[in-house]
Parts: C-alpha cells; structure tokens; sequence
C-alpha cells in the first residue's frame, strides 16, 4: 500500500496521513537509529526527513510494536534500511 508520509519521528519511525492495518505510526524492520537525545540521533532523523518526509512510499506491513506497524518501507522502489 502506497502512503504519504506526515512526518519522520527519528531514523526508524515515520508518520503517515492515512492509517496504515489501524495505526499512523510506522517502523521500519531492519532499521535502528540513534537516540534523538544525541547529535547523531538527530543527524540521522533529519537525514531521514530529507529522503522520506511528505513524500509517497510503499509500506508492507509484517507486524506491530508498541503500538505502531512494523512494516518493510520502499521508496522510489528502494527498500529503506
């Protein structure tokens, strides 16, 4: 499924406009970033946010955690990691 991206939460988290198996809130498997309380956390959210934010990407969803869907993430047919 196809989403718009809202907003980018850190390296591995992002928000969409509509939700996606009932949630906003997406994961991407495979992906670990930085605590947001640290430069590189923050380096590596904002490079996120130039390559995703208010731009389209496909989501495959394999699961949930805390709330949000675990999902394989693709942009511009590349699989995000």
């Amino acid at each position: 499924m196809r989403r718009k991206v809202k907003r980018v939460l850190d390296k591995d988290t992002f928000e969409t406009y509509t939700k996606v198996n009932g949630s906003n809130f997406v994961r991407i498997d495979g992906m670990h970033g930085a605590e947001l309380n640290t430069a590189l956390g923050r380096k590596q959210r904002d490079q996120m946010k130039r390559k995703i934010q208010g731009k389209i990407v496909t989501v495959q969803p394999i699961g949930r955690s805390y709330g949000r869907v675990v999902a394989k993430v693709r942009h511009k047919r590349r699989l995000l990691r």
